[in-house]
């Protein structure tokens, strides 16, 4: 059970410390400043990283937890030139070909289907968009991105077969053609030729300032038809369900290892994406900043706990005869010691919480201002003052100690 008189010896010392900090704003302030930026920034890295963690497995990546994409080459990791010029010579394009001895063949995926897409120019009544999203899909495009009509509908397997001039147009398409207006059956042109509108995909939002709902898109026949190539296509997939993604993952590389007479010990001429896959890609990028940030936070926070035992040394020769009084009318070395521990980590704890707030505020205002999603974790604000007390905890043992190996004797002798 603790002594009643510890608990008063505990906020006699806290109330010390915040006297201190009253007495002396501009030195208080020095004191904490290198808490301050230690905790400002390690919480805010760790939110920007907590936001873009949420945002990326929200709204980046379409997959789906049991979705996955089959492209010629990607790069998840470092850009390597020579990697990248050697996949250019050993990974063939993807074809139709291909895709349809898959569609024969494949038992464990419920929707599997085909994307290109390029960078083209709209147009409607003499307004035009340069550098939109023209993309082609298969008549699946709606469930293996998880797109949704918001006005009309999605073009269906006869509009492919038929090779219809038709598209579905992105939101921030709709809002600048026809704004306040259902699009549904008027005609737009896609790189000088007609198409009627027969949807209006349902808004997304935006990744990193780039929308997502700037494109159209057409029948993947339609797109061959109109552009004759099949650069930059891509296969879609989605597992039976969840527990079958990795099988259904192998079942496709099979296949195509088996298509293109890949050898056992051959490399595959193919690449396999999936949402852990991005998911992972983005946490070695943030795993990189977040041994940066720890490093600059390493810095601040010893220049700030320098700054502390400095301060508190400083405390004690001020309190010399205070110090020697109290011995005098019996308090013990542990006493001394843990008044002044408590008052170092008062000090720090505060600088502490005012990063927090600072980081807090930092946070709303990069939130609702540009579009990074910061998103501020619990657990960081306690990782932060915790962070700040053990250091206060720390660079105050050696004051604290030096305080409490006073002679109370000689204490006394010290001028008030």
């Amino acid at each position: 059970m603790k002594n009643p008189s510890q608990n008063a010896s505990f906020w006699e010392s806290a109330l010390l410390a915040l006297d201190s900090l009253r007495g002396s704003k501009l030195r208080s302030f020095l004191t904490l400043l290198g808490v301050i930026l230690a905790t400002t920034t390690l919480i805010a890295v760790m939110s920007v990283i907590h936001g873009m963690d949420i945002y990326i497995a929200e709204t980046v990546s379409d997959m789906g937890a049991d979705g996955f994409r089959v492209v010629r080459m990607a790069f998840l990791g470092d850009w390597d030139p020579k990697k990248f010029l050697e996949m250019q010579r050993k990974h063939p394009l993807l074809n139709e070909n291909e895709f349809a001895f898959l569609k024969q063949h494949v038992t464990l995926t419920r929707e599997l289907g085909m994307m290109a897409g390029r960078s083209g120019k709209t147009a409607y009544q003499g307004d035009s968009i340069d550098g939109i999203g023209v993309n082609g899909s298969s008549a699946n495009y709606g469930t293996l991105t998880n797109t949704q009509p918001a006005f009309g509908r999605m073009f269906t397997d006869a509009d492919d077969a038929k090779h219809l001039s038709v598209v579905v147009i992105g939101w921030d398409v709709r809002e600048r053609f026809f704004p306040n207006v259902d699009p549904t059956g008027k005609t737009i042109t896609v790189d000088g030729r007609p198409f009627e509108v027969i949807g209006v995909a349902k808004a997304k939002g935006s990744v990193f300032g780039e929308s997502q709902d700037m494109f159209v898109c057409m029948p993947i026949q339609t797109y061959f038809k109109t552009y004759g190539s099949r650069r930059g296509l891509e296969y879609m997939a989605l597992a039976k369900d969840q527990s079958y993604l990795i099988r259904a993952q192998d079942e496709i590389r099979t296949l195509l290892r088996s298509y293109r007479h890949l050898g056992p010990k051959a490399d595959d001429s193919f690449m396999l994406l999936n949402s852990d896959s991005l998911v992972s890609a983005w946490g070695r990028l943030t795993g990189a900043i977040a041994a940066t940030a720890v490093a600059v936070v390493s810095v601040f926070m010893v220049v700030g706990g320098v700054v502390i035992m400095n301060i508190m040394l400083a405390v004690v020769t001020e309190r010399t005869r205070e110090i020697g009084i109290r011995k005098s009318v019996g308090a013990r070395r542990r006493d001394i010691l843990n008044q002044f521990l408590v008052e170092s980590s008062v000090l720090s704890g505060i600088g502490g919480l005012i990063g927090v707030l600072i980081s807090w505020a930092l946070a709303i205002a990069v939130r609702n201002t540009t579009s990074i999603p910061m998103a501020m974790p619990f657990y960081a604000i306690f990782l932060g003052v915790g962070l700040s007390l053990i250091t206060g905890l720390f660079f105050g043992i050696y004051p604290a100690q030096r305080a409490a190996k006073l002679d109370p004797i000689e204490a006394l002798r010290a001028e008030a």
